[in-house]
């Protein structure tokens, strides 16, 4: 049993998250967020602790920057988008329960008073930003790192606020460029 409760889209991906692991699920039914599951997730918050674990696409980023600004020491999971796309749908709800497990394996906790031990000039040396690999390989990277996919602006901003160490990044970019399992 997971101690946090779960903060996820929808009631499908809470059959999915059943499938993976036994926890407590709050949806936010999309974008929209009800007074109700505000109020929901603030008590959960408040009690227990929130992971939240939105949909790899522009509406679930959207949801998850305006919950980790409500709520600041949210925990945070990410599937990589590949590991939650089926049937030209992307989604928690269509990840497996072993990408589901590997992603809450990998929680991070945003910092507020980040580091700055990354610089964009190491996402372009390191073929992250600007060239035509870079989302491919950021996405690789992220999934690995357990911070998701991002555009090269929000993956440097994420390296600095998930606690991603310099040895973590170096031995998962060896990997990446040695062409085997970035895990």
């Amino acid at each position: 049993m997971i101690k946090e409760v779960l903060v996820v889209e929808g009631k499908m991906d809470v059959v999915a998250i059943d499938k993976a692991v036994e926890a407590d699920c709050i949806t936010t039914g999309g974008f929209t967020l009800s007074k109700r599951s505000l109020n929901d997730i603030a008590e959960a918050y408040k009690k227990r602790g929130i992971i939240i674990l939105t949909d790899p696409d522009g509406a679930g980023e959207r949801i998850r920057r305006f919950l980790s600004k409500r709520f600041p020491e949210a925990k945070h999971a990410f599937i990589p988008r590949e590991e939650a796309t089926a049937h030209d749908d992307v989604g928690v709800e269509q990840a497996s329960p072993e990408s589901i497990r590997k992603a809450l394996e990998k929680v991070h906790t945003l910092q507020w008073n980040p580091t700055e031990i990354f610089t964009m000039t190491e996402l372009i040396v390191n073929r992250l930003s600007g060239g035509a690999e870079a989302s491919d390989r950021r996405a690789k990277l992220g999934a690995a790192l357990g911070i998701g996919w991002a555009n090269a602006k929000t993956f440097l901003k994420r390296l600095n606020h998930y606690g991603v160490t310099r040895e973590e990044f170096e031995a998962a970019v060896a990997a990446l460029d040695k062409g085997g399992d970035v895990e």
